[in-house]
């Protein structure tokens, strides 16, 4: 990317626009213009010079109207921020009346700046920045951020903000700062740049959100004696995560602010009432505010009145099966259509939709389809509780729940590695604290009442459970410890719980200590040692049965028979196959055979700051259990002084999403959405018998082997559980004339719940976002995603942010455009696996639910491995080795990190 000097100074630049006044202008439109540049320091300009152009909604204005007016503003914004003539203001950066309309609508705080300018001015300031550092807009006018500095920022920080800015990188990180009043307060400053089509800087992006209370702080620093951090979760990882997914609908603003007026305009009511409600405030998980609100059954819209002959004879069908269903048919697959209801799904399941800028998919972003990890279930607890370790000093705490914050009104800086001592007081009983004391010290759990206090001197009745955990050897591990705030139940008299209370509360408090229990176990042992952590990617891996004699194992087995090892020596680089936010993934030949492999690298540094090192344990485990047609086979792993490596097979048919996005309208036929489909069902019901959930379907994880049969990859976000598959015989039919016995079912669903905040976006079932626990049932759900986005060309949630699209997956109906024909029995079958119930969904009661539907008709199930894909328009490239390239190895800069930058 060419630097110009204006980039090579902008490090430090960071300065705010100041309102100009325009000449020619009615004095009303004056007015209007003053009162927005005062409310968000905006300079407003003409478009034109006939002011014709000048036009300030207020918040009842209609949209405007003018088509010329649009394409002006929208050219102008496209600009590196030319400067104006008028009112002699060259050196004042300009942003069009139509990006200050869009920017008006987000609710983050941030700033635009110019980055074309030698001072990169900032453009525009959100109100948010104004209430947040308690500056007015004249004070920032004109000033360098770093008034926003104090003496304890950390200047290495800083220093990483001037590198970006200078090379038109992203930044993401959290540095002290300090309001008007003097106050410090932790910044999560997230910078990201704005490029024209020739890849040169023109803006940057500044959103800052205060995670005071809820950072870790000065605390991350803090290490072990192992070298291990004190914390046992990694808090600045999470709320860098929320950051970047909430700055993604800031970028797509500047970019495109047309689409952000439109959508601003048509939003929902009831998505702005769950914004209202649920505020992703970085203090995931925010199960307990979005459990509050109901998820209704879907109320479907009428389609629009076109009595076509496609219409009538879908309506002519559908009543058909109505009637078959209702007159008590024992088949499997009305017994089905029978559990499953759907009021006329012919007239209230397809709409006109407008094809607006948000089914694009030419302008989808990856890094919403990136598969995000906002909270183990231990995080989504909804309780007052703490984690300590006896095997450090002083029995420190190592965690605490954002419920304890709240109780005791201490920021989580406050409270990690410090005794809970400090919520004692003047009338905090010492016989009671020296009953807890004997408890720590002979490792046995307790209930006791006792007065403690927030940090504001606030009394409150603490019903206190303290109970040891500990390991696999029996060995104590971490002391949990859980309060409930009892102060509302005491009896005046005995000045204390009442018994029936005491007896209560000490069951929800004993409860909760055996959830925290479970959960803290999905995490590595903080007291482990570095090397330990990655011990499963040094074992041997053995051969499964059905692919022991590919000639892939025989290359690999000629190596190991000698009982050598398997190294990253033994593999040479070909070319990059992907990159993701924590690693890598690479093809790679195996010296002196020509056998190609799959290789994913993941850095460990970066997988123990993003609280990521469990996951890639079980993804490990998980891929050395495989051994299906549909699933990769796992050949090696081993680890280097920075990474963990995976080898797995090399799909040459790449991602079904990149034959998805070459496809004419983006769209499979339904003859190919059929078969990619059933061969996913068939593959998530080998992985449900091993009691995997796999969390994370999407076609970017559905690779194509060199026959077009498909492979699920990339396991990191799965759960790993038990599954007990049942027999389920069916009754013999009543009919006299029917011989035939309806076969035996087998049900092998996990049923194990797990309640981590994972997933990809536009794909997260409405169980995950709630909080409630989920099941395998959240895999049906994504494979109805899926089927839709294969037969539409988009998915049926995608909001304009995150949170929008959360609360389009708990609240919008979902419709099916009818500009797109697709089969009764195809958008029957998306209906009832997008069933937000997850106990009435599509296949929560089997595979079979899914396999028998007639959208499936025709599918011969034990044999659809040895099944021709059906033909497509554009057919199936392969990709491998490229003669041309230049040969690398492992020595080389970059080659085994492939860092993705965030936009």
């Amino acid at each position: 990317m060419e630097a110009s000097s204006s980039e090579m100074g902008a490090a430090q630049k960071w300065m705010a626009f100041e309102p100009q006044k325009e000449k020619g202008t009615t004095k009303g439109s004056m007015s209007n213009m003053v009162k927005r540049a005062a409310e968000w320091g905006l300079e407003i300009r003409s478009e034109g010079g006939d002011n014709k152009n000048l036009v300030v909604r207020t918040s009842g204005d209609k949209e405007r109207s003018s088509a010329e007016r649009f394409m002006a503003a929208v050219e102008h914004s496209a600009r590196s921020s030319e400067s104006s003539n008028s009112g002699g203001s060259e050196h004042v950066p300009r942003v069009s009346q139509e990006l200050k309309d869009a920017l008006a609508t987000l609710q983050q705080t941030f700033v635009v700046s110019d980055a074309t300018k030698p001072e990169c001015p900032i453009m525009y300031a959100s109100s948010g920045f104004f209430t947040m550092t308690g500056y007015t807009s004249k004070e920032v006018i004109g000033r360098n951020c770093r008034f926003l500095q104090g003496p304890e920022t950390d200047q290495d920080e800083v220093q990483k903000i001037r590198d970006a800015v200078k090379y038109g990188k992203s930044y993401c990180g959290r540095l002290l700062n300090y309001k008007k009043d003097g106050t410090p307060f932790w910044n999560l400053l997230t910078i990201t740049p704005i490029k024209d089509d020739q890849g040169n800087t023109i803006k940057f992006i500044g959103m800052q959100v205060e995670v005071s209370k809820y950072t870790e702080g000065v605390n991350d620093k803090a290490l072990r004696p192992n070298g291990l951090p004190k914390s046992l979760i990694r808090y600045d990882a999470r709320q860098k995560e929320t950051a970047l997914g909430s700055i993604t609908e800031v970028v797509q603003t500047v970019k495109h602010p047309r689409s952000q007026i439109r959508s601003a305009s048509t939003s929902d009511a009831g998505i702005r009432e769950f914004q209202g409600k649920v505020e992703l405030d970085y203090m995931l998980p925010i199960s307990a505010e979005i459990a509050k609100m109901s998820t209704p059954g879907r109320q479907t819209p009428q389609k629009d009145a076109k009595n076509d002959a496609s219409a009538r004879d879908e309506d002519r069908n559908s009543r058909k099966s109505a009637r078959i269903s209702s007159l008590g048919g024992k088949s499997r697959s009305s017994a089905m259509i029978e559990r499953q209801p759907s009021p006329e799904p012919e007239i209230l399941m397809t709409k006109d939709v407008e094809r607006v800028d948000s089914w694009d998919r030419a302008d989808r972003e990856r890094d919403i389809r990136q598969g995000i990890d906002l909270a183990t279930t231990l995080e989504r607890i909804q309780k007052n509780f703490v984690i300590s370790d006896p095997r450090l000093p002083d029995n420190p705490i190592i965690f605490a729940s954002d419920s304890f914050l709240e109780l005791t009104e201490y920021t989580r800086e406050e409270i990690l590695g410090r005794n809970c001592r400090f919520l004692q007081g003047p009338e905090t009983d010492q016989a009671t604290v020296q009953k807890i004391r004997d408890a720590i010290r002979e490792q046995r759990e307790i209930t006791v009442q006792l007065i403690n206090y927030t940090k504001s001197g606030k009394k409150f009745w603490n019903l206190f459970h303290l109970q040891p955990m500990r390991d696999q050897k029996g060995e104590l591990q971490y002391f949990i410890g859980v309060q409930l705030d009892g102060s509302d139940h005491i009896e005046p008299l005995r000045n204390r719980l009442s018994e029936t209370a005491e007896k209560e509360s000490a069951k929800v408090v004993k409860a909760t200590a055996e959830n925290v229990d479970e959960a803290v176990r999905e995490l590595p042992d903080a007291n482990l040692r570095p090397e330990d952590l990655w011990a499963i990617h040094s074992q041997p891996v053995y051969p499964r049965p059905h692919k022991k004699g590919s000639s892939s194992w025989t290359s690999v087995q000629k190596i190991t028979a000698n009982g050598e090892k398997i190294g990253l020596d033994h593999f040479k680089p070909i070319r990059p196959l992907g990159c993701g936010d924590t690693g890598s993934v690479h093809l790679v030949e195996l010296k002196g055979t020509g056998e190609l492999f799959a290789m994913k690298a993941m850095d460990k540094s970066v997988m123990l700051n993003r609280n990521k090192v469990h996951r890639a344990c079980i993804e490990r485990e998980i891929i050395s259990m495989l051994d299906h047609p549909f699933l990769p086979a796992l050949y090696a792993s081993f680890q280097t002084s920075t990474h963990v490596c995976l080898i797995t097979d090399f799909c040459p048919g790449g991602e079904l999403f990149a034959l998805l996005d070459k496809q004419p309208m983006k769209i499979f036929g339904e003859e190919s959405a059929r078969f990619y489909a059933a061969e996913v069902v068939v593959g998530l019901e080998y992985l449900h018998c091993l009691g995997i959930i796999y969390r994370d379907l999407k076609p970017e994880n559905i690779l194509l082997q060199r026959d077009g049969h498909v492979v699920l990859t990339d396991f990191d976000l799965s759960f790993l559980t038990n599954c007990k598959p049942q027999i389920i015989k069916h009754p013999p039919p009543k009919k006299r004339r029917s011989r035939s016995q309806p076969p035996p079912t087998i049900v092998a669903e996990p049923h194990t719940q797990s309640n981590s905040f994972v997933g990809t976006e536009e794909y997260i079932a409405p169980e995950i976002i709630t909080g409630a626990g989920h099941t395998s049932a959240i895999d049906w759900w994504a494979l109805g995603i899926l089927l839709y986005e294969m037969l539409y060309g988009r998915t049926p949630f995608r909001g304009k942010n995150r949170q929008k699209t959360f609360a389009n997956i708990l609240h919008k109906d979902l419709t099916f455009p009818s500009s797109i024909p697709v089969s009764l029995a195809a958008r029957q079958l998306i209906n009832a696996l997008l069933n937000r119930d997850p106990g009435s969904r599509l296949g929560s009661g089997g595979v079979e639910e899914i396999k028998q539907h007639p959208f499936f008709r025709g599918i011969n199930w034990p044999l659809i491995r040895c099944m021709s894909p059906p033909p497509l328009e554009v057919p199936l490239e392969l990709i491998g080795k490229d003669p041309n390239a230049k040969e690398v190895s492992w020595d080389d800069d970059g080659v085994l990190d492939a860092p993705m930058d965030f936009f």
